[in-house]
């Protein structure tokens, strides 16, 4: 491990300290002593506090606890219950009326809307990718997916089938989209002149490709080109169509990465320095040929009153740091303690940010001149206002303007979405995001409540009350507190990359509640959920929608009714949570990969990260905790799991087998997150994960 270094009284991984006083700060014209007193002070007065609220999450889990087990065996009462979480501090007072005050927020996330990319930071090939996905290929998204409703393509280079089904598709959505005045795009066979659209302000200019229109404030590219193999035998000589497709992506610190040290923090704050200052790039073989990806240029056009405009070619970066919980040994207190990860998160990448709003970055990311951090797994109001003074402080040490730094607020926690509007006031003046996640909320529902009996199959849980209470109430109390226009209402990823067609059916849902942006797992999967934007305008979704489900439907507890599940679904259960668990563990354990596509059971690939790991691992915690199956019985699903988990990794030479190695760090790890799941602070995966890949890696 490289050797740390002393900065006022700091211990300082050397990777990181080189980062900042190499290339962060004097390009900031910023003192480096004076930072690193200023950082050494912060951390003095934040990291108590931290701790603080720390044990608080635990005073509050353990009166929880108690409260059930005492009730054990009888009706559930919900009235006494609310009363007794309002009586503890976990429900605390609504606020009274308000709209948020954030200022300086950029279009993408304030009046536009469309998909949003989640990327994990340390891998700088997806990174770029993503960052690249404001801009994508409709005619490469429908030839290479399952979306196009037409014969999979022939084998052996192009099939001129498919790809003419690919056109005929892509025309339809012209004309559903940016309708001609007569006839249908099928018929045009010059795009030189004027376009004879319905809705003439649909046409925004030219690009030098071709034709650029919009529609829901979202643009399309139409390109024409007849020497391109398929321009040439295309009537108006269309080569593709190019939608406006990731206006945001979600530069990923935590939940779908791998950092467990200084090492690890380096390599994902460079790659996010790289992004921001615009020189990252990743060289790498493709198809025989050596490739250089890079950050691809903002797209130049004409606009019909002759001026000259662009339009920006990136994703609006946003950064996801850590929550609260975790510590790092990247930086060690005075007195030898790891330092909050959160905190340390939000000073680094936020220096790196100011790079961009300082106007030292090659092609800019916020021109509202704003950093935007995401803030994941607040529990509460007061963990928000938490994050608030942080970054206030953190503003404070690098001398940006107040509110420089916004924050999106990810509800995931129970106590967060029972206390919504009372988090969002917490940062009322910074809030640029929330949004809900199916898998970490089910997994802080779970051990909320992991002493008031067994719960639910997992699969049952999308159709519980309290998911759909939530669902809801997360956007009828964002619209309340006056998010729509200024910032963004998020719903949670579609899990199956390859499964275009179910998501062109299903995620326009997430519109129709209400939603201004939706995660999705590919730059492809953000092509295709664009056509979602254009078919439906959410903002005038978002004036029909009713009030938000009373706080007692949140409140129900997922826990079985009077169900005596035979030992066949008992058995397919446990085989479920087990196979997804040891599938993403080993993963994250042998090779430092966080997030990955991870064949289920059935051998459907699904896009997995710590979310996906700590429900599946609560529910099993849960069912060993209530005697609904026995600890041999989970073994032998762990063991049964280890071989289809061994025989799905066949082709991956880096991989290690489960089974024979069932001492090893990965099995292990997996034993540990169900038998140690009832104890684990708010039932998070980190722990343990960081304690066992810490022994794969350094032995």
């Amino acid at each position: 491990m490289t050797d740390t270094i002393e900065r006022a009284g700091l211990q300082v991984h050397a990777a990181l300290a080189e980062l900042l006083e190499r290339e962060v700060l004097p390009v900031l014209g910023r003192d480096a002593d004076v930072f690193w007193r200023g950082f050494s002070e912060l951390l003095a007065d934040l990291a108590p506090c931290n701790r603080a609220l720390l044990v608080k999450r635990q005073d509050l889990q353990a009166k929880i606890d108690a409260w059930h087990q005492e009730r054990r065996g009888q009706p559930h009462d919900p009235k006494a219950y609310r009363a007794f979480l309002e009586a503890i501090g976990y429900l605390v007072p609504e606020p009274a009326p308000f709209a948020i005050g954030t200022e300086n927020v950029d279009p993408e996330i304030a009046t536009m809307a469309g998909p949003q990319l989640v990327v994990p930071v340390l891998n700088a090939r997806f990174l770029l990718n993503a960052a690249n996905a404001r801009w994508g290929s409709l005619y490469d998204a429908f030839y290479g997916t399952d979306a196009l409703d037409a014969p999979p393509a022939k084998p052996g280079g192009y099939d001129p089938e498919r790809g003419a089904a690919v056109v005929a598709r892509v025309r339809a959505f012209l004309d559903e989209t940016v309708a001609l005045a007569e006839g249908s795009w099928a018929d045009l066979t010059d795009l030189s002149g004027d376009i004879p659209l319905a809705d003439p302000a649909q046409f925004a200019g030219r690009t030098e490709r071709g034709p650029l229109l919009v529609n829901n404030g979202l643009h399309i590219e139409i390109v024409v080109d007849r020497e391109h193999p398929v321009g040439k035998d295309d009537p108006a000589g269309i080569a593709d169509v190019v939608l406006e497709s990731a206006l945001t992506t979600i530069c990923d610190c935590e939940d779908s990465v791998a950092a467990i040290d200084g090492e690890d923090k380096a390599l994902a704050y460079r790659n996010w320095l790289g992004v921001i200052r615009g020189d990252l790039e990743e060289s790498f073989d493709k198809g025989g040929r050596r490739m250089t990806r890079k950050l691809a240029p903002d797209k130049r056009y004409t606009a019909p009153d002759g001026s000259e405009r662009s339009l920006p070619g990136r994703s609006l970066l946003f950064v996801r740091n850590v929550g609260h919980l975790m510590t790092t040994p990247a930086v060690r207190l005075a007195s030898g303690a790891e330092a909050p990860e959160g905190v340390i998160d939000a000073v680094f990448t936020s220096a790196i940010g100011a790079l961009d709003v300082e106007g030292h970055a090659k092609h800019g990311n916020s021109r509202g001149g704003s950093i935007y951090i995401v803030k994941p797994k607040m529990h509460g109001p007061e963990e928000c206002a938490f994050t608030n003074d942080l970054f206030d402080r953190v503003e404070d040490l690098l001398g940006l303007p107040r509110h420089t730094i916004k924050v999106g607020v990810m509800d995931e926690e129970r106590r967060t979405s029972a206390n919504l509007a009372a988090c969002i006031h917490a940062v009322k003046d910074r809030i640029v995001f929330i949004n809900t996640g199916f898998l970490d909320r089910t997994g802080d529902e779970i051990h909320t409540s992991m002493q008031a009996g067994p719960m639910i199959r997992k699969g049952a849980m999308k159709s519980s009350v309290w998911l759909d209470a939530y669902e809801k109430r997360n956007v009828a109390i964002g619209l309340a507190c006056g998010l729509s226009g200024k910032a963004q209402i998020g719903k949670g990823m579609w899990a199956a990359p390859d499964m275009m067609r179910d998501m062109l059916e299903q995620k326009i849902g997430h519109l129709k509640a209400g939603a201004n942006t939706a995660w999705v797992p590919s730059p492809t999967a953000a092509t295709l959920h664009a056509l979602h934007y254009h078919r439906l305008d959410v903002f005038a979704a978002q004036q029909g929608l009713g009030d938000a489900p009373g706080l007692d439907a949140l409140l129900t507890i997922p826990v079985v009714d009077g169900t005596n599940w035979s030992e066949d679904e008992v058995r397919e259960e446990l085989d479920n949570n087990a196979q997804g668990l040891l599938g993403y563990v080993v993963r994250w354990i042998d090779q430092g990969v966080g997030c990955s596509k991870v064949p289920d059971i059935h051998d459907v690939g699904l896009m997995e990260d710590r979310a996906t790991l700590r429900i599946s691992s609560q529910h099993m915690a849960n069912w060993l905790l209530h005697g609904v199956c026995t600890r041999e019985q989970v073994m032998d699903s762990l063991r049964r799991m280890a071989a289809k988990v061994d025989a799905q990794n066949a082709d991956d030479p880096a991989y290690r087998p489960l089974v024979g190695n069932e001492e090893g760090p990965a099995f292990r790890a997996a034993c540990d997150l169900v038998f140690k799941g009832a104890e684990q602070p708010s039932g998070y995966t980190e722990p343990l994960l960081h304690e066992w890949r810490a022994a794969a890696k350094w032995g």
